[in-house]
C-alpha cells in the first residue's frame, strides 16, 4: 500500500531549525500537511509554519516525556489528520565541534544519557504514539535521522555516534514487528552538513576536508538530506524498510 506525498500528515519532531526545518520544506513543498514539532525553539517553528503556508502547524512537545508525546500526535490530529509518516529528527543540545568534545577519559555519564534520552527514547515514544492510527490505516511510514560516523567514526563523539547506533538497531528491530501492519521504518544518515546550528561551530578547514575527500567534492546541504527522507515517505519506496541510507555525497561507501 502506498500513499502520494500530498495525500499525507508529515511529524517532524525537532523541525524547528537545522535539518528537522529543512525536512519539513521539503515535505511542504511536495503538498503535504506538516506538523512541526519543537521543544525549545517556539520562535523559528512558528516563523517556519508561517512560511510554509496553511497547511503547516507548529506544536511544542518533549521527545522524551512518552505523554508529551503522546499528546503531540492527540493535537496533530485534531489540527491536520492522523500522522501518517513521522520522522524522528530531534538532537540532544550538540556542536558539531571535535576538539571540543569529551575523549574517553573524561566522559561522564550523562553527556552518553542525553542523547540516548531524547534518540532511542524518543523514537520509542513516536512510534508508540503513532502506530495505533498507523496501524488501523495499515500504513504508515517512520523515518529516524542517524550519522555516517558509523562506518567513518573520525571524530570523537562517543556520545552521539552511541545513540545513533542504538537508533540504528531500533529502527530494524521496529521494521521487523511493525512490517504486517503495513509500516515501513527505516534511517537517514547523513554526514556533516552545510550548514545547521550543530555544525555552525565546525572549522571551516574540515568543511573544506570532507569536500576534497567527497566524490562530489562538495558537503551535502540539510536540502539534500531532507530529500532523501522524503523518499522513504514516497510510494516509490514502498518496499523498502529496515534499511539505512547514507547521504553525505559519496564519503562513506556503506
Amino acid at each position: 500500500m502506498s500513499c502520494p506525498i500530498d495525500q499525507q500528515v508529515v511529524l517532524v519532531t525537532g523541525a524547528g531549525r537545522g535539518l528537522g526545518a529543512a525536512i519539513a520544506e521539503a515535505f511542504a513543498r511536495e503538498g503535504a500537511s506538516v506538523a512541526i514539532n519543537y521543544r525549545n525553539s517556539r520562535d523559528e517553528a512558528e516563523a517556519l509554519a508561517d512560511r510554509l503556508g496553511d497547511k503547516a502547524r507548529a506544536f511544542h512537545a518533549d521527545v522524551r516525556d512518552p505523554d508529551a508525546v503522546k499528546r503531540l500526535v492527540g493535537e496533530v490530529t485534531d489540527t491536520l489528520g492522523a500522522p501518517t509518516t513521522a520522522v524522528h529528527n530531534a538532537l540532544a543540545d550538540f556542536s558539531f565541534n571535535g576538539d571540543a568534545r569529551s575523549s574517553l577519559a573524561t566522559m561522564q555519564w550523562p553527556e552518553m544519557s542525553a542523547h540516548l534520552e531524547t534518540g532511542l527514547k524518543g523514537l520509542l515514544n513516536l512510534i508508540q504514539a503513532v502506530r495505533p492510527s498507523m496501524a488501523e490505516a495499515g500504513f504508515g511510514r517512520i523515518v529516524s535521522i542517524g550519522t555516517n560516523l558509523f562506518q567513518n567514526p573520525v571524530v570523537p563523539y562517543h556520545d552521539y555516534t552511541a545513540a545513533k547506533a542504538s537508533l540504528l538497531s531500533l529502527t530494524r528491530t521496529a521494521a521487523a514487528e511493525l512490517g504486517p501492519d503495513g509500516i515501513t521504518v527505516n534511517m537517514v544518515s547523513g554526514g556533516l552538513l552545510r550548514t545547521t546550528d550543530a555544525s555552525s561551530a565546525t572549522p571551516e578547514a574540515v568543511f573544506d576536508l570532507i569536500a576534497q575527500n567527497t566524490p562530489l567534492r562538495r558537503v551535502t546541504t540539510p536540502a539534500e538530506a531532507a530529500d532523501a527522507v522524503v523518499f522513504f515517505a514516497s510510494p516509490w519506496a514502498r518496499a523498502v524498510t529496515g534499511q539505512n541510507l547514507i547521504v553525505d555525497g559519496g564519503l562513506v561507501f556503506g
